[in-house]
């Protein structure tokens, strides 16, 4: 008698971004060496807690990982992406307007830069898959 092999649910987190705009440049953070991802850039952000929307969930993250105040704009991109038995959705969104100034509260530091440096950093894979989508954002195109 054959085993049947019952498929294994990915179990599925969703996570929201925050696109900060200074002018042309972009701010990212890198990840600190405690966490997953170590030294990878990104945009700040962190999981959706349950009964959060997606943006209480980032207005909460932004304080606590760079402390501040941020309005929420626009839904900007919606992406999926798998890591092993994982599975992440990932909510990238505009912030118009903040008060404070970011501070690196969670990530080993914080950088302004131009949206084509993305490139040439090391960022998490499920970034990097939708880079092209990520630019023509980033660019206000």
């Amino acid at each position: 008698m054959a085993l049947k092999h019952k498929k294994v649910k990915k179990h599925w987190i969703p996570v929201v971004a925050g696109i900060l705009k200074k002018g042309p440049q972009i701010l990212v953070g890198q990840r600190p060496e405690d966490h997953s991802l170590a030294g990878q850039w990104e945009f700040p952000g962190g999981k959706i807690e349950l009964g959060e929307s997606p943006e209480v969930a980032l207005a909460r993250e932004l304080q606590e990982e760079i402390g501040i105040e941020a309005q929420i704009g626009n839904l900007q991109l919606a992406v999926t992406h798998s890591y092993e038995d994982v599975g992440i959705l990932i909510l990238f969104y505009e912030i118009t307007y903040w008060k404070g100034e970011p501070k690196p509260l969670h990530h080993s530091q914080i950088e302004w830069i131009y949206p084509e440096e993305l490139k040439t950093r090391t960022i998490p894979e499920a970034n990097r898959r939708v880079i092209d989508r990520l630019m023509h954002i980033l660019r206000g195109s």
